[in-house]
């Protein structure tokens, strides 16, 4: 017999659907300060051994025409980059979520503090101490509630709808016949 009741997750941790979402989000605070950390280091190397910043010397590189690719210079420039598009990926969905969801400054917020903030927050009492002004009375069930809700909705607009009832509305309104 199939079933048709929908899995329930106690915690955004265990549910599998946004497993990347909750580990990215969790990651973000190192990822983010790891990566200013090496273009801080690249930047003083290249003052170091070139006597200029690491953009003047690219800008000076290019105008002369030299090749870089395969070179060390390179490859480090690769990763930063490939960091910094990750980075700002996860910045511009945050952003989209808290100018178009329907509670979207909730959710912006309650993800800033949980996940995003510079500094991590020592507690979950400490969370809902700077949500107050934002989202007043907030109980520890309701933050924990949407939170999982704002994991979810973001979640979305990183990887894309991909449940089967949004197939299943996208073939009620849009016949693929």
């Amino acid at each position: 017999m199939a079933r048709n009741k929908k899995q329930s997750y106690a915690t955004p941790e265990e549910d599998p659907r946004f497993h990347d979402t909750y580990k990215f989000l969790r990651r973000y605070r190192d990822a983010t300060y790891s990566l200013k950390v090496v273009v801080r280091q690249l930047e003083a190397q290249f003052r170091m051994e070139y006597g200029t910043s690491v953009d003047d010397f690219l800008d000076s590189v290019y105008a002369a025409g030299v090749e870089l690719s395969g070179t060390d210079i390179a490859e480090r420039a690769k990763s930063i980059e490939r960091s910094n598009k990750m980075l700002k990926l996860l910045d511009s969905s945050v952003d989209l979520l808290r100018n178009n969801h329907k509670h979207g400054e909730q959710y912006y917020w309650i993800l800033y503090y949980a996940f995003l903030s510079p500094q991590e927050l020592k507690n979950t009492d400490e969370i809902l101490e700077k949500l107050e002004p934002h989202i007043s009375n907030i109980s520890y069930r309701t933050y924990y509630r949407k939170r999982h809700a704002a994991i979810e909705a973001l979640s979305t607009i990183l990887w894309g709808f991909t449940a089967k009832e949004t197939i299943d509305v996208l073939d009620h309104f849009f016949p693929t016949e």
